[in-house]
């Protein structure tokens, strides 16, 4: 029964990438005048599981480019060869090759074998010298009579302790079936070294093979089949030329009849039963002696336990974990309308759920967590080339990598972040002689921290180079009609143009941080995740720019507010405090617009009836509450009737169910059934623009 290896194409190309990651993180750690043998070896081992896994799918192409590039690296880590700069470049364009044609294959298209082609001719010159050319030649002409004549013949000669290795050779002519195809094999047994059954050792391997391979597989994906136990067998790969007489009955003529060859299906071989004993007995010895050997091993830095799981198999588990809140929430509601005499059994037992959910909850939550060591971790490289290209020295710090967020968070964050970088090095740091003169060292730094802050996680991206150009920022808004010519911004503001749609005061246009249509981009792309980001700038020192975001988006802890008949939800990271709202407090400044002093700080007004229309403006409130939030760029104080307390919510999408509605990021379903509203902090202080920058005048005066 032939395994269908396509099921395992997805675990493939998972773990080749995560092989890519590792050889171009050791790559780029690399220091050609002090190679480390161990980064090496990480990088060798990297390459050489790729090979083998290509093979064995049978994706001779990468199988056979990543031949070449472990060539060279075991030449390095043997010391024949010393590691240069140029071998680390090539090495890290053949990681992106590499990963260019696994994408290819994995959506089931044609890899690039031009690209390939090209890398491996250098891979080639610099293995061979001068030779390359005949070399390369030499070997697509042995190559091409296997494809294109009747195949292949080898000659598989074990050492006598293979089997005590763990290693079964019927497994390897079941893979290199898999490869060729059903009838393309037979497998001849050769029993000239088994020795009398009295002198005979279950442990030991007598038995060799002659394999005869009848069809156009390229010959690296027979080297593939065997690579693991190269280093202890004698293995030879022959072109089959088409006269060659048929192997089966060669080998009739030279063997009992008993060990008649078997074509097609490879298992069990006919050998003889004393043979077949005899094999059975030392492949199970063997498994138990490696088994035993592996258990008198000592452990040393375990690896910890880890499973792939579906993502959507954990989006299903969230849903139901987001379904148990609910009953919960319904179970604690019908509580409140019980008799006395039953209520606190009753309690008690919500108290345990109320535990039990939430416990469930966090343990769930964190199947999705992932360290954003994952969303950094393409950044020395892009640094290290876009500071080639711009002809910068640039270090790049990154502090908090196990730091962990919520996966749809990371992948949809990683854009952003990549912009902020980009943007830094190409218009942030200054070139070598400016930061020279201005006596700084040549060498700019650009620092990624990420930590948690409360509810959320906090993203930096902070570089020491000149900082924002404030004069030519307001100049520019000036001259593009964003603001007037006398209006008078504050520091803090006049950097918040820089979010402005299409705004830019490059004198240049450049391909590295694009043409001034992604910071504001930049800022959509957060709001959207229920995040926030300020830049705080200094001239002549750097620019720091902060990102907070929710850890997740599927379950939020809000305060319950009451305006008029209708419930609504403020998320409570965002809630800096919550007062008695005192009408003499209040000061009018145009229309329906107030503002309200607080600790010398004034704070815009908003009326959420007023905005959603459920209360006439001339309709006055009765003892109303003031929840004093925190926008994108200072705090806005929200008018409600009351507050009902706070709750764990799920979230569900309006613009999914229904559609996008200016002030509401989203809804839930409370317990008793009824649906509220999610307050959209950050877009509800989008409106009040205008109200800013009238109490920012207010403070300066």
């Amino acid at each position: 029964m032939s395994i269908d290896l396509s099921q395992f194409h997805q675990v493939f190309f998972e773990e080749s990438f995560e092989g890519l990651d590792v050889m171009e993180s050791q790559l780029l750690d690399l220091v050609p005048e002090e190679v480390d043998a161990e980064t090496v070896n990480t990088i060798f081992r990297a390459a050489h599981s790729i090979k083998g896994g290509a093979g064995t799918f049978g994706f001779m192409q990468v199988s056979n480019f990543t031949h070449v590039v472990e060539t060279l690296l075991d030449e390095i880590r043997s010391g024949t060869r010393q590691m240069e700069t140029k071998y680390v470049d090539l090495f890290l364009q053949s990681v992106d090759c590499l990963r260019a044609m696994l994408t290819s294959l994995q959506a089931g298209d044609e890899p690039d074998s031009e690209r390939a082609a090209g890398l491996k001719a250098e891979f080639e010159a610099i293995l061979h010298g001068e030779s390359a050319a005949e070399e390369v030649a030499e070997n697509v002409t042995e190559d091409a009579v296997g494809s294109a004549g009747a195949g292949w013949h080898v000659t598989f000669i074990p050492a006598e302790d293979l089997l005590q290795t763990g290693n079964e050779p019927f497994r390897m002519f079941r893979e290199l079936q898999e490869i060729v195809g059903a009838g393309n094999l037979e497998v001849v047994p050769d029993l000239s070294r088994l020795p009398e059954l009295t002198s005979l050792t279950p442990e030991q391997c007598y038995i060799s093979w002659d394999l005869y391979v009848r069809t156009d597989v390229d010959k690296a994906a027979i080297e593939g089949v065997f690579e693991w136990v190269a280093d202890d067998c004698e293995i030879a790969i022959h072109p089959l030329s088409g006269d060659t007489a048929a192997p089966a009955q060669a080998a009739a003529e030279n063997t009992d009849e008993d060990a008649a060859v078997q074509t097609a299906e490879v298992t069990p071989l006919p050998v003889p039963e004393q043979v077949a004993a005899a094999v059975n007995t030392a492949a199970v010895a063997g498994a138990a002696a490696a088994a035993a050997k592996a258990k008198k091993a000592p452990q040393k830095n375990a690896e910890p336990s880890s499973i792939r799981v579906s993502i959507d198999k954990v989006d299903s588990l969230i849903n139901m974990v987001g379904e148990l809140v609910i009953t919960q929430s319904m179970l604690g509601q019908l509580g409140q309308d019980f008799d006395m005499g039953r209520l606190a059994r009753l309690q008690e037992g919500l108290s345990q759920l109320e535990q039990n959910t939430r416990e469930l909850q966090e343990s769930v939550m964190k199947i999705r967590m992932m360290p954003i060591s994952f969303a950094f971790s393409r950044f020395p490289r892009l640094v290290r080339d876009l500071g080639s290209q711009l002809g910068k020295k640039v270090n790049l710090v990154m502090l908090g990598e196990n730091t962990e967020l919520d996966k749809t968070v990371m992948e949809k964050i990683g854009d952003p972040l990549v912009h902020l970088v980009r943007n830094s090095m190409d218009h942030g740091l200054e070139t070598t002689d400016k930061r020279l003169a201005a006596g700084k060292s040549e060498e700019g730094t650009i620092t990624l921290n990420a930590y948690h802050q409360g509810g959320n996680i906090v993203i930096e991206v902070k570089d020491d180079g000149a900082g924002l150009n404030e004069e030519k920022i307001l100049e520019k808004a000036r001259k593009n009609k964003v603001i007037a010519d006398n209006v008078e911004l504050s520091k803090e503001e006049i950097h918040q143009l820089i979010f402005m749609p299409g705004f830019s005061t490059a004198d240049v246009v450049s391909d590295i941080s694009g043409r001034g249509v992604g910071m504001d981009v930049v800022r959509r792309n957060i709001n959207e995740l229920n995040g926030t980001i300020e830049v705080v700038s200094n001239k002549g020192k750097g620019s720091t720019f902060t990102i907070r975001l929710p850890l997740t988006l599927a379950i939020l802890d809000g305060q319950l507010v009451k305006v008029k008949d209708e419930t609504y939800i403020f998320p409570l990271v965002s809630i800096v405090e919550s007062i008695q709202l005192q009408k003499l407090s209040l000061n009018h400044i145009t229309g329906s617009q107030y503002v309200m002093k607080l600790r010398d700080e004034y704070i815009p007004i908003v009326r959420l009836d007023e905005m959603f229309g459920l209360r006439a403006k001339e309709e006055e409130f009765e003892n109303p509450m003031l929840v004093v939030v925190e926008g994108d760029t200072e705090k806005i104080g929200i008018v409600v009737d009351d507050l009902l307390g706070q709750q764990q919510v799920v979230i569900k999408s309006l613009e999914q169910n229904y559609q996008r509605v200016n002030g509401i990021s989203g809804a839930t379903i409370l317990g008793d059934g009824t649906v509220a509203l999610i307050i959209d902090i950050s877009n509800i202080g989008k409106n009040l623009e205008p109200v800013k920058k009238i109490t920012s005048s207010d403070k300066a005066a």
